[in-house]
């Protein structure tokens, strides 16, 4: 189960790094479904079907469908996505990556190597854990303010992209 579960944590960040590196944005949409495809992985080695489930209806799904609209929408061109260059800023974010990562893998080799070998023990968690009344109940009463601030969020930038690819037309 430990081994599903970094292969899994792998998939997830190569699909992240996918995103990031990718110049074309539809590819970069492609490399965010996959990573969001192997967190629902993730969230099934740790026991919550219903939190993994959500993952792939909600963010594979419509978000990501939602997403290549607006990038059809735009209708971006090679030409107006400029030539790939490797400046300072990268070099210094790749920097940083490798580092966090490095420390990462560090301080989770340690604890792996300090306690039973298990990510998440299943059987020391609530019942109730990744059930949909405690999901329902965190994500309505404890995360209203988020939940909501992300859809409004997610409209701006639809509204955002229509307004861009009108003036356009």
């Amino acid at each position: 189960m430990t081994t599903l579960f970094y292969l899994l944590a792998v998939g997830t960040l190569l699909g992240g790094v996918g995103v990031v590196v990718s110049k074309n944005p539809i590819h970069a949409a492609l490399s965010l479904v996959a990573s969001l495809f192997f967190l629902a992985g993730l969230y099934l080695t740790l026991g919550a079907q219903l939190i993994a489930v959500l993952q792939v209806l909600v963010y594979a799904g419509a978000v990501m469908m939602l997403f290549v609209f607006v990038i059809s929408l735009l209708n971006l061109r090679d030409e107006e996505l400029g030539r790939p260059r490797i400046t300072g800023a990268k070099i210094i974010g790749a920097l940083s990556v490798a580092s966090v990562l490095a420390a990462a893998v560090k301080v989770g080799g340690d604890a792996l190597l300090t306690r039973t070998g298990r990510v998440f023990d299943v059987a020391t968690a609530s019942p109730t854990f990744g059930t949909t009344a405690t999901v329902g109940r965190s994500l309505y009463l404890d995360q209203v303010l988020p939940f909501e601030l992300t859809s409004l969020l997610l409209l701006v930038a639809i509204i955002g992209a229509v307004v861009v690819a009108k003036g356009k037309i």
